[in-house]
């Protein structure tokens, strides 16, 4: 089912980017090309970036625009509140643009770019890097394996490197012309963390705009709620986290109902919350034209 396969493409590019502020890519290979619109809403419990998640909760409400054109050009809308800010109308928002193209039968690429605009002091833990550039490639048959590579950099520069495997699993209809499908995939991620700095050192300058008690120090230096943001010139290129994804959907002609659950465990090596996993629940709709 069409809608099955687009939605599934759109929600994995919005949210496990997502909040890794990545694109949203709809590709078929299934049907003959055609032009579409894709909008949708989703609720997460927090905000996931490649398995890692702020130091403070971070659920959010996230709306989604995507209209790809049948030549595989593409281009995206986001726009993300925060469920406890009170303050703006949106807590960040995205546009980007990409190009989704066949290499083979089986062999899937998607290169994109997207800019995320973050308000002063977010609170999310991928602010310091608002431009994101991503080349992936996706394989399929019996298995789904991907491999994507991003390029992040804002405040700071960062690489990410996501490798995957999946499955799209029919668990039958609960009526006429409808389909209960589970999707589910692992994926391990490895990169750099030059964020991950300019990151505390906002938070302890936001906490101390609202009277909260700084973080402690961290990488050495003073946890007094300092006015100046550091970054790390140099860092090395670590593994990150092991995800685990279970995506259950059900599935219409025109749109998706889908609850996705995520099992995150950090390595050593992560900066935030090494060695502990993460659990991140989402909600989701999507409608495509």
């Amino acid at each position: 089912m069409k809608i099955a396969i687009t939605i599934l493409t759109l929600f994995i590019a919005c949210i496990t980017h997502g909040q890794q502020d990545s694109t949203v890519a709809i590709a078929d290979s299934t049907e003959p090309a055609k032009s579409t619109l894709t909008i949708g809403v989703s609720y997460a419990n927090n905000a996931s970036y490649y398995g890692q998640k702020a130091l403070e909760k971070t659920p959010y409400v996230a709306a989604v625009a995507s209209y790809r054109h049948r030549s595989g050009l593409y281009a995206t809308a986001m726009a993300y509140r925060l469920v406890k800010d009170s303050q703006t109308l949106a807590s960040a928002s995205s546009l980007g643009a990409g190009f989704a193209f066949n290499l083979s039968k089986h062999l899937s690429a998607d290169l994109s770019y997207s800019h995320t605009f973050y308000p002063s002091l977010s609170p999310f833990l991928q602010a310091a890097n608002a431009n994101n550039a991503s080349f992936g490639l996706t394989h399929t048959g019996w298995l789904t394996t991907s491999v994507g590579v991003d390029y992040a950099f804002g405040k700071t520069n960062d690489v990410f490197v996501t490798a995957g495997i999946g499955k799209m699993i029919s668990l039958g209809s609960l009526g006429e012309k409808d389909l209960v499908t589970l999707n589910p995939s692992a994926d391990v991620s490895a990169g750099t963390q030059r964020f991950f700095e300019t990151y505390t050192e906002e938070k302890k300058l936001r906490d101390s705009i609202l009277g909260v008690i700084p973080i402690p120090p961290i990488f050495g230096q003073p946890g007094n709620g300092g006015t100046t943001t550091t970054t790390k010139t140099t860092t090395s290129f670590d593994l990150l986290s092991y995800n685990l994804k279970i995506p259950l959907a059900y599935n219409r002609a025109h749109y998706m109902l889908e609850l996705a659950y995520q099992l995150s465990l950090l390595s050593n090596k992560a900066q935030t919350g090494a060695g502990k996993t993460n659990s991140f629940l989402t909600a989701s709709f999507y409608y495509q034209f």
